[in-house]
């Protein structure tokens, strides 16, 4: 996960440094690269001030630059796109990608730069509402050849014929990850539509995915069947001398059910982290 764009050498060179780090995960055992869908950077990486990329365009240079690993908006703001233009985005990226696209979705949180922006903004309440009808929506689109073209008429949006020419290469559709870890509509929300879920690696992690096992037994969905990730920064100190404890913090994740760790990669020199990372890190977990 590239959590940050602030790297030396400044605008010019952002485009080569974000090749490199592709494909240096690409090459080294990385399963996924992910860009988070922000139009201004986070309070987190240093504000608004700092620079910050817009997530599919960006996911589209690395798709070119890489042969492997999935791609995915982390996750994508259910209030920036119309879920019809959303999921032809994402249908455009995995045909280009070659198949290689997932759908990472939320409902967003940075109110700041929506408004700076002129983005609207609707409630929490509303944006979920939203969610829903967009994973809805995304599931006709990927529905079949070119789309279940029925109409879809949902309380906030409405599709007179939801048709999607050309159609996703990955069958039945493009993965989709819910991000978020609330219990009552989060989680419930990935037990019924979703092929992941993701979360933060804290000690309440063992009973939110009891949660997860709940809501999927109410829906019916095999919980086993939904890939379980984490998000969390990376960090392998000066050099990787840290890069056995994060090994063993993975090794516990995975003895708790967890398949996919997203690591948040930042600072000055990502290209030299990703390649300790899949040289040190990744090697070391998968033999465990």
């Amino acid at each position: 996960m590239i959590g940050d764009f602030a790297w030396e050498g400044g605008t010019t060179r952002i485009a080569n440094t974000l090749v490199e780090i592709a494909q240096t995960a690409d090459d080294t055992g990385f399963s996924l690269i992910g860009v988070g869908d922000h139009v201004w950077q986070g309070p987190h990486a240093g504000g608004p001030e700092a620079p910050q990329l817009e997530c599919f365009t960006t996911l589209a240079l690395l798709a070119a630059h890489t042969r492997r690993c999935l791609l995915a908006p982390v996750m994508a703001g259910v209030h920036f796109r119309e879920p019809g233009v959303l999921a032809k985005t994402v249908t455009s990226l995995d045909v280009l990608s070659g198949g290689r696209a997932m759908l990472g979705i939320g409902v967003g949180w940075d109110e700041d730069e929506a408004r700076g922006l002129g983005i609207p903004y609707p409630s929490l309440a509303e944006r979920f509402e939203r969610l829903e009808e967009t994973v809805q929506i995304c599931l006709r689109m990927w529905d079949g050849e070119q789309g279940d073209e029925r109409p879809f008429d949902g309380a906030h949006y409405r599709l007179e014929r939801p048709l999607n020419l050309p159609q996703s290469i990955t069958r039945p559709h493009p993965p989709i990850m819910i991000g978020g870890g609330g219990e009552k509509k989060t989680l419930r929300l990935v037990a019924r539509y979703a092929d992941a879920c993701n979360l933060y690696p804290g000690p309440d992690l063992p009973a939110k995915l009891d949660v997860l096992r709940g809501h999927c037994e109410a829906e019916g969905r095999d919980y086993d069947a939904i890939e379980k990730t984490v998000i969390f920064p990376f960090d392998v100190g000066d050099e990787g001398a840290k890069a056995g404890e994060l090994a063993g913090m993975l090794r516990g994740l995975g003895e708790l059910g967890v398949r996919t760790a997203m690591g948040i990669v930042s600072g000055p020199d990502p290209v030299r982290q990703v390649e300790i990372i899949g040289k040190r890190v990744i090697p070391a977990v998968a033999d465990a």
